[in-house]
């Protein structure tokens, strides 16, 4: 279990044609973290200032961009990704999440096209939306592709390497950035844009040829295609019993769903659906809260007001350390449970983040021009480290933890729906910083110059996480989605989930409460989950 990708030995068939698919969509990842890296970036370059400036000019007199204008570049992008993560729901449900993936790329290259082509400002924030919407659809799909498709022993680990590739393009586009930083002319800039181009061809053309998930599939009523889809993701025959046995669960489960009425958006505000949505809203907006988008936006503009002599390097390591710590993550996201990492990662960071607020609040102040005047280098230091551990907190557990959960929490009638919404809610979130961050950082009339002191707000945000995290993540590691289900509906209590195990099948369930609503018949499972073959399961059409 875990990274070393082992599969228990009484899961039949094949796993590895999922992994590698769930890999490779993983890949989507990396358009959502180069394209948030790399705006850190281009904001810090003096050509690019003095080709966009706007007429503001920074304490040693050279061209800048006033607070209002970086807000808006920075945050367009996560207006952008806001109303593309709530489309992503009937883009899913009415292409299919493949072709809808295949869509995003589009959208999100025709956003490059225009940053790219851009010499002013206005047009910049035109592709940035645009790329936006691109991520924000994206964003939606993958963790719904994925958990649509993984086996479920390792269904934690695919989700996650979703987080993975995010951490890996901001790497990438620190180093990108890095490289280009010293040139005076547009390819500062266009370089590190135009590179996202190979990102979306490769995960628009590979989409094509991959197959639709055996959940959407069931969902249109299209059983012999999911019969298939499923059989090609394990590689086994379609008339393999444990082929027959997943799929019936998978088509109880809908055909159960169903039964209760078709799901609407105002569905996934009631009942325990309520309670789960409730969560991964909630778990979306903490991420973000946490403050690690604020190190990636502004990072190298803030370890330059720090007296760091080179912070597109200092920028390069903390990414190094953001993909570094993801790994360790994905070990254990499926090895130690969800529960329990998101509850120690909250605390790391929260130690973290007030350590970094500490340090910095008390070893720099400013002259009478807003000008930091760093009085501790050493302590200065010793507070970018505090960040990298903060960092490896998150990228191991609060980074891709919050991607796994809201991808597998949801029944299948409405998880489009709750999806999109929990997408948007963490890039609501991600606007919400990126635009207010300038005025709360920045010296000025108007604005808060709160500088260090910003991080006393993320530690106690990270503070809140401990408390969010007892009282409502359900333990789900090592179940079906399905199963995840039964336990929402048994199990009122966040943490009496440990240690929970299913009883019964939907296929029991639909057996029982409403046999008549499955045509055609199902295949009856039994409390091992060992199929019952033949007339003994089978009467007159119906499940005895």
């Amino acid at each position: 279990m875990g990274l070393a990708l082992k599969k228990p030995k009484d899961v039949p068939g094949r796993s590895w044609p999922a992994i590698v698919i769930g890999f490779f969509v993983a890949f989507g990842g990396i358009l959502f973290g180069y394209d948030t890296g790399t705006i850190s970036g281009i904001i810090a370059m003096d050509y690019w200032k003095a080709l966009f400036t706007d007429g503001t000019r920074d304490a040693n007199g050279d061209p800048d961009i006033s607070a209002s204008n970086t807000a808006a570049i920075v945050s367009i992008l996560s207006a952008g990704t806001f109303f593309g993560s709530l489309s992503a729901a009937p883009f899913a449900d009415f292409l299919g999440r493949r072709l809808a993936l295949v869509g995003a790329a589009i959208v999100f290259s025709f956003g490059v096209i225009l940053q790219t082509a851009a010499t002013a400002i206005p047009l910049f924030l035109a592709g940035r939306f645009f790329a936006g919407f691109g991520v924000g659809l994206v964003s939606a799909l993958i963790p719904l592709y994925q958990s649509e498709t993984a086996p479920k022993w390792i269904r934690g680990v695919i989700v996650g390497a979703y987080q993975l590739a995010i951490t890996i393009g901001l790497l990438i586009a620190a180093v990108v950035d890095n490289a280009t930083s010293k040139r005076n002319d547009t390819g500062s800039y266009r370089i590190p844009i135009a590179v996202q181009f190979a990102y979306a061809i490769i995960l628009g053309s590979g989409m094509l040829f991959l197959p639709e998930t055996p959940r959407y599939l069931v969902k249109r009523t299209r059983h012999d295609k999911a019969a298939r889809s499923l059989g090609r993701l394990r590689r086994l025959n379609v008339d393999h019993p444990a082929i027959v046995q997943e799929l019936n669960e998978i088509e109880a489960n809908h055909k159960y769903e169903l039964h209760l009425g078709k799901a609407t958006y105002f569905d996934c505000f009631r009942g325990n659906i309520g309670k789960r949505l409730l969560t991964g809203c909630l778990l979306q907006a903490l991420q973000q809260l946490t403050g690690v988008n604020f190190i990636f936006y502004y990072g190298t503009q803030y370890f330059k007001n720090s007296g760091i002599t080179n912070p597109f390097v200092i920028q390069m390591i903390t990414s190094a350390v953001n993909v570094a710590s993801t790994l360790p993550g994905l070990y254990a996201i499926d090895k130690i449970g969800r529960r329990p990492l998101l509850l120690w990662g909250a605390v790391g960071m929260a130690v973290s983040q007030l350590l970094v607020a500490v340090l910095g609040t008390t070893t720099t102040s400013q002259d009478a021009a807003g000008n930091i005047i760093v009085h501790n280098v050493a302590a200065q230091k010793a507070g970018i480290a505090f960040i990298c551990i903060f960092i490896f907190f998150f990228a191991a557990t609060w980074g891709p933890i919050a991607w796994v959960v809201t991808g597998e929490i949801f029944p299948l009638k409405v998880r489009a729906k709750c999806l999109s919404m929990t997408t948007a809610t963490n890039w609501l979130f991600n606007w919400a910083i990126a635009y207010s961050t300038p005025y709360l950082v920045k010296w000025g009339p108007g604005n808060a110059n709160l500088q260090s002191k910003i991080f006393f707000i993320w530690f106690g945000c990270c503070f809140l996480c401990i408390a969010f995290v007892y009282f409502f993540i359900y333990e789900t590691k090592g179940l079906t989605l399905e199963q995840i289900d039964e336990l929402y509906d048994e199990v009122s209590v966040a943490r009496k989930s440990v240690g929970w195990v299913p009883t019964k099948t939907f296929a029991d369930k639909s057996g029982k409460e409403g046999a008549e609503e499955v045509e055609g018949g199902v295949l009856e499972t039994g409390e091992t989950g060992e199929p019952v073959s033949g007339d003994a399961g089978m009467v007159g059409g119906k499940s005895e």
